[in-house]
């Protein structure tokens, strides 16, 4: 079950396309992590990625669920997977905000062209100019394993990244 997609409980995906599912490669990014860096989904080939797509910074949903993250990171990091959290802030905010909240994962800038990334993995919201609440885990060969978009209010927390990465560690 826990590689199967999972879709938004009013059925409504922000951008009226498919969020991407289990099975697909996952589309290649570079982003900026500060002013001078990028990091690219290439670059983890071989570990298990978690893409967690996040409407904004400084949101109480968005701070919540970053912090739980944070939180629980030590667990992502022993069941084997990196951890990127994406939105269409800029880079500043996100240097703000992971400084604030003491963010130990790097936060991405799908700046511009604005919300690139999160509209190739199905999950921008034209209407809102934001990027859906969305997860995605990514297995070491690069492919989708699991996919969910969750409620842009609500926080979805992280029993299903972590039901995803223990299946994938099955699989």
């Amino acid at each position: 079950m826990a590689s199967q997609k999972q879709h938004s409980p009013t059925g409504v995906l922000p951008s009226r396309q498919a969020i991407l599912s289990p099975g697909r490669r996952a589309p290649d990014f570079s982003l900026p992590s500060t002013p001078d860096q990028k990091v690219a989904l290439s670059e983890f080939l071989g570990r298990s990625v978690i893409l967690a797509f996040y409407p904004a910074d400084w949101s109480p949903v968005c701070g919540d669920q970053m912090a739980l993250y944070n939180e629980i990171l030590p667990e992502f990091k022993r069941l084997g997977a990196d951890l990127l959290g994406i939105s269409v802030d800029g880079i500043w905010c996100h240097l703000a905000f992971a400084k604030d909240r003491k963010l130990k994962f790097p936060l991405l800038a799908d700046f511009e062209p604005k919300g690139a990334v999160a509209q190739a993995y199905g999950v921008y919201a034209p209407e809102s100019g934001t990027t859906g609440r969305a997860l995605f885990v990514i297995n070491p060969k690069g492919v989708i394993h699991w996919s969910y978009l969750s409620p842009v209010g609500i926080n979805p927390g992280a029993d299903g990244i972590l039901g995803a990465l223990e299946s994938a560690q099955g699989s």
